[in-house]
């Protein structure tokens, strides 16, 4: 049985952390779902980690099936969450709901997220009423990285910080089942916390959220294009990558691979025949 919505709920209830990665494909979800991460986002930054954008705008809802699909097979305990794209949920109530429900029918998720407050509240309270789980996401929402003039830290005047109150409510109003706060400062993301009785998911947000998401090619050194200010690198991989294949590539160069335990006999017999 994967995570549920009510499981997440009452981790907040209890004081119970709430972990949450990406991941964007089988392999990686597979070892994510194993360690018993109970929430997996598929997130739009696949445009930037894996796609090699240098934003998540570019990205399409093909893109994100995609990906969504291999995750769902690679795992079998966590809630898969697809991160809905630029522009699929901002022009009509329709299409909002036409993708949420591509997401879950097609790609096997069973939630989406979608960034925004107010402005997408009436949408999350439609896509909930036809029963698909949704998430929010405010503070710094990447798709508004050319409103915001960058990735910017959200909510530092007294306006600000009362509009990001005011959109987590609108969110908990509307029926999301938790809400991402990004690169909020840490006292106001520890008050809206307090101040909504779901659960926050920081990411550059400070301890006192419910729960933290990290995107996994940051915390794994796997992505190092930059290194956010909010990540902690856990591991190098790229450097254990790089030396690697640095090696594979010169003993292919000097002859050295393969040897014989990577390679297959045959009958002698039938290869004398060959050579006649």
């Amino acid at each position: 049985m994967r995570t549920t919505i009510n499981q997440i709920k009452e981790m907040k209830q209890k004081g119970e952390k709430i972990t949450m990665l990406t991941a964007y494909d089988y392999a990686m979800a597979k070892i994510v779902d194993e360690v018993g991460i109970p929430l997996i986002l598929v997130g739009d930054s696949l445009g930037m980690v894996v796609m090699g954008y240098e934003s998540t705008i570019p990205v399409t809802m093909d893109d994100m099936l995609h990906h969504t699909k291999a995750v769902v097979r690679g795992t079998k305990q966590a809630m898969v969450i697809g991160d809905m794209p630029f522009m699929t949920y901002h022009i009509s109530v329709d299409d909002a709901l036409k993708n949420a429900a591509r997401f879950i029918q097609e790609g096997g998720a069973q939630a989406v997220k979608l960034e925004g407050g107010i402005t997408v509240a009436e949408k999350v309270r439609r896509i909930v009423e036809c029963g698909i789980p949704v998430m929010g996401h405010i503070g710094l929402t990447p798709q508004s990285i050319y409103q915001f003039g960058g990735f910017k830290v959200q909510g530092k005047t007294p306006e600000a910080a009362a509009k990001l109150l005011n959109d987590a409510q609108a969110l908990e109003e509307a029926g999301a089942f938790a809400i991402v706060l990004e690169t909020v400062p840490a006292p106001l993301a520890a008050l809206i916390t307090q101040r909504v009785s779901i659960p926050t998911i920081g990411i550059g947000a400070g301890i006192g959220c419910d729960g933290q998401v990290q995107v996994i090619n940051d915390i794994l050194g796997s992505f190092t294009d930059f290194i956010p200010k909010h990540a902690k690198q856990y591991a190098r991989l790229t450097d254990i990558i790089r030396v690697a294949v640095t090696e594979y590539h010169n003993e292919v160069k000097t002859g050295s691979f393969p040897t014989n335990e990577q390679s297959f006999s045959m009958d002698e017999s039938i290869l004398a025949e060959l050579t006649k």
